[in-house]
C-alpha cells in the first residue's frame, strides 16, 4: 500500500510538472474536448473526443453533465490552462442562449478549479490554426494532422475544433509564435508558407 502511495504521488508530480491545455468547444449536443501538453518545443496530443448529449433530456440535465465532464477532466489531467470557443453570433436567439449557457457551465467549472480562463472566437481560431478565418472545418483538421502529425481522422469535427482551439491558445500565449504575429504573420498556416524550409513533413 504504501509503494503504492509513493507510486501515485511521483505520478502526480509528473502531471503537475507538465503545461497543459485543455481546449473546449462548447454545444448543446456536443460538446468536443481535448488535451494538449505543451510542455516541450513540439505540442503532443494526450487526448481528443465528444460529450454527446441527448436532445431527449431536460436542458438543465445536459448542463450538468457538461460542468461534470468539464470538472472530471481537470481532475484526471490537471491542465494549467483552459481555452473555449466562444459562441459566434447568429439569427436564432435562443440557440445563442442555450450555446452560451453550454459555455457557461464549462468555465465556471474550470473557474472553480482555478484555471485561467481564455475565449477564443471561431474565426480567431481558424485563422492560427490555417492563416485564413474563414476555413472550413476540414481544412483545420488538414493543418492539425500536418502540425501535430496526426493520422486517425476522429469521428466528429467538435473534437478537431477543441483541439484547434488549444492550439490557438498555445500559440497566443506563446512569446515566440507571438512576436512573429505581431511582424505581420497571420497564423500558422501563413508561418509554414513562409517558412517552408523549417517545418518537418
Amino acid at each position: 500500500m504504501g509503494r503504492y502511495k509513493h507510486i501515485k504521488y511521483f505520478h502526480n508530480r509528473m502531471i503537475k510538472s507538465r503545461n497543459i491545455i485543455l481546449g473546449i468547444d462548447p454545444g448543446t449536443l456536443m460538446m468536443g474536448y481535448a488535451l494538449m501538453d505543451v510542455s516541450t518545443a513540439t505540442p503532443q496530443l494526450l487526448m481528443m473526443d465528444v460529450l454527446k448529449l441527448s436532445g431527449k433530456k431536460d436542458a438543465y440535465e445536459r448542463l450538468q453533465k457538461i460542468h461534470c465532464t468539464v470538472c472530471e477532466l481537470i481532475v484526471t489531467y490537471n491542465p494549467t490552462t483552459f481555452a473555449i470557443e466562444a459562441p459566434f453570433y447568429g439569427k436564432n436567439v435562443q440557440s445563442m442562449l442555450k450555446l452560451g449557457r453550454a459555455q457557461g457551465v464549462a468555465i465556471a467549472a474550470a473557474i472553480q478549479a482555478g484555471l485561467t480562463v481564455t475565449e477564443y472566437s471561431p474565426k480567431k481560431v481558424k485563422q492560427s490554426i490555417t492563416g485564413n478565418g474563414n476555413a472550413d472545418k476540414d481544412q483545420v483538421w488538414k493543418m492539425l494532422q500536418r502540425i501535430l502529425k496526426l493520422e486517425e481522422k476522429p469521428h466528429h469535427f467538435d473534437a478537431t475544433d477543441a483541439l484547434a482551439v488549444a492550439l490557438c491558445h498555445h500559440y497566443q500565449s506563446s512569446s515566440v509564435f507571438g512576436s512573429r504575429l505581431e511582424k505581420g504573420l497571420k497564423g500558422w498556416g501563413d508561418f509554414i508558407a513562409k517558412n517552408p524550409g523549417r517545418v518537418e513533413g
